[in-house]
């Protein structure tokens, strides 16, 4: 499926459609996009607008997001700046866009009122998030509208981390939620996006997508090496070295670290298939 035609990246819907896709689309009604940003600790992307409705990713604090609807109470029609991703977040969760000029460096730190860690948090941020710093407070940064964050536990905006596969590894133990993209819980492709988001590398979010569009094939009869890519239909992980695959999954619904052979023969035996490929990004 090309990605014009792909649901899940393309903001069209049978009443209206992006006025960027006009001419690529049918639709009785074209609409430019207003940008927001969210303003929740991470807020629940949905196939549909309604609570009980599939969660397809999470949004994290800072991202940028384009609405292209709000008509349906409570909830925006959306397309994720970072990956493209498009559904339906809550309104409330969304207020005016900022350029953001940090990023959460550590798995989670918390958002406090004031210059003091004794203070109730007013939220918690999850490792990814993005924040509009404007001055500095002693150990703290602050942001335009008064929220004070650890400094320590920041990083520039534009800077990279050196090894996507050390910051997947902070994740270790971290619940399995499928669509979770926070440190409260992750899903097997959104593990390796963060660790590649970090790493400067714009991965996109489903494991198929990252099986398409990273890297170059390896024969899985070949020596891994860290940071090798393992594909299943509908499953990643990533190898920590040559013979251990780290990942989300649900039988133990957490992240976890362990052998690969033994990974790959419960997969198999669980009904999940055999390998489909192995993908190794160059410099990485």
């Amino acid at each position: 499926m090309s990605a014009l035609l792909d649901r899940r990246l393309t903001p069209v819907r049978p009443d209206l459609a992006a006025a960027h896709l006009r001419g690529l689309v049918d639709a009785p009604r074209f609409v430019e996009g207003r940008a927001m940003q969210v303003t929740e600790a991470s807020a629940p992307l949905r196939r549909a607008p309604a609570t009980d409705a599939p969660l397809e990713t999470e949004a994290l604090y800072g991202e940028n997001v384009t609405v292209y609807d709000d008509g349906e109470e409570g909830w925006a029609w959306v397309q994720l700046e970072r990956d493209g991703y498009v559904g339906y977040l809550p309104l409330i969760d969304l207020g005016p866009p900022a350029k953001p000029t940090h990023r959460v460096a550590a798995l989670r730190t918390h958002v406090y009122p004031g210059p003091s860690i004794k203070l109730p948090p007013m939220m918690a941020l999850s490792l990814g998030a993005r924040a509009t710093i404007t001055r500095q407070e002693r150990d703290f940064a602050v942001t335009a509208d008064g929220r004070y964050l650890w400094a320590r536990h920041l990083a520039d905006a534009g800077s990279h981390e050196p090894d996507f596969v050390a910051v997947a590894e902070m994740f270790l133990h971290a619940p399995y939620l499928w669509g979770g993209r926070t440190s409260e819980g992750i899903d097997c492709s959104g593990l390796v996006q963060a660790g590649m988001t970090a790493a400067g590398v714009a991965a996109p979010r489903d494991s198929d997508m990252l099986e398409a569009t990273l890297g170059e094939p390896v024969p899985l009869e070949a020596p891994l090496m860290r940071g090798d890519l393992v594909f299943w239909k509908g499953h990643v992980g990533v190898m920590r070295d040559e013979g251990t695959l780290l990942h989300a999954n649900g039988w133990p619904m957490a992240v976890v670290s362990e052998p690969f052979a033994e990974a790959r023969a419960r997969i198999a035996a669980s009904g999940g298939g055999e390998v489909t490929s192995v993908k190794r990004l160059a410099g990485l």
